[in-house]
């Protein structure tokens, strides 16, 4: 691999982790400088790597962001102008190096990268900007990139970014925990936020198809930062979610020709289902039912259960499908909610003749 593949790759894999530590040291009003201390890394390695890659690149790149964040830390003013877990650590009996070795542990990372999708879902920034911000802060996905996916003009995306950045701006928004009571009903919208990414990645049948699915593996991957976290107690929601993404997921190739166009769930070669993934998706189903907790993700994952059991077209339990989204139009009675009701109850009306 080139410099350039490397650092692409360590760039999607890591920025996320990166921008997360430095959004906690810098404060998430100060998203911009986040980004630019880590750009900066990047830049470095890119003018000073050449031809030889170190053998560990990506240690290399922490250790550039966490050097230049301390450089930033230790500027007193700085300090002065803002004021944060932070700076205040830093000026206790611990020493700023000292604790921006902790913060760049694995485990702290994990925890920040998950407060990182709440700073992202701040209900005052739109849906569209909370998971174009994502992509961006999250999932180390470019401004072309995103507006690839999207389907929709760079500027805009760049727009929606700076936007974004303001409203954290205006609104103060602080890199901590909300308060317990808090935390299930701000984990409900960042799902929602994930399921509209999961949806850009899986509904469209135009656009580059491996950026496609790209999005919907980003999409599998927050999800499971929710399930790792201590913070967050009632996991049904998103356990249901889980299992509702890896389901649809592990039928994504089948959907596709070879030209992009779509492929109808009835002419899919079902030999293209990705087996293990389904396996995986049931058990996060399963563990969804443990709680007790209807929701509608719950319930479409049901759904495609179903289809994923089936062997063929023919053997659909359609009967059960439309028991299934008689409940989902009691909790989400969508247009394209009644669109596949419709669907379901004329495959049963057929099936009885």
């Amino acid at each position: 691999m080139t410099t350039e593949q490397v650092l692409h790759k360590i760039y999607r894999e890591e920025s996320g982790k990166i921008i997360s530590v430095l959004t906690k040291i810098f404060g998430a009003t100060n998203l911009n400088l986040s980004e630019d201390v880590m750009q900066e890394a990047y830049i470095e390695a890119l003018e000073k790597w050449g031809n030889r890659i170190p053998k560990n690149p990506t240690a290399w790149i922490y250790s550039v962001a966490r050097n230049k964040a301390l450089n930033i830390v230790n500027q007193n003013k700085y300090k002065e102008e803002h004021q944060n877990e932070v700076a205040h650590l830093s000026t206790s009996d611990w020493t700023a190096d000292t604790l921006l070795d902790m913060l760049f542990s694995e485990e702290e990372m994990k925890d920040d990268q998950l407060k990182m999708m709440f700073i992202c879902c701040t209900p005052e920034i739109s849906p569209e900007a909370q998971t174009t911000l994502i992509l961006k802060t999250l999932c180390g996905f470019g401004i072309p990139e995103i507006a690839k996916a999207f389907l929709i003009a760079p500027d805009t995306i760049n727009k929606r970014l700076v936007r974004a950045r303001e409203i954290l701006k205006n609104v103060n928004a602080l890199f901590t925990w909300p308060e317990e009571d808090e935390i299930n009903q701000k984990v409900s919208n960042v799902l929602q936020t994930i399921y509209l990414l999961f949806n850009e990645g899986y509904s469209a049948s135009q656009g580059d198809s491996i950026i496609r699915y790209e999005l919907c593996l980003e999409s599998i991957r927050l999800v499971q930062l929710i399930l790792d976290s201590d913070q967050v107690k009632s996991k049904s929601e998103a356990n249901a979610l889980m299992a509702l993404m890896k389901l649809n997921a592990a039928r994504f190739i089948s959907r596709l020709s070879e030209d992009n166009e779509a492929i109808t769930l009835k002419n899919q070669d079902r030999s293209k289902w990705n087996q293990s993934l389904i396996g995986s998706g049931i058990q996060n189903l399963n563990k969804s039912m443990y709680e007790n907790q209807v929701s509608k993700y719950l319930i479409m994952a049901a759904i495609s259960a179903n289809h994923c059991a089936a062997k063929t077209y023919a053997e659909t339990q359609w009967d059960q499908i439309l028991i299934l989204y008689d409940q989902l139009v009691k909790i989400e009675d969508s247009p394209i909610v009644q669109l596949n009701r419709s669907v379901a109850k004329s495959m049963v009306k057929k099936i009885r003749k």
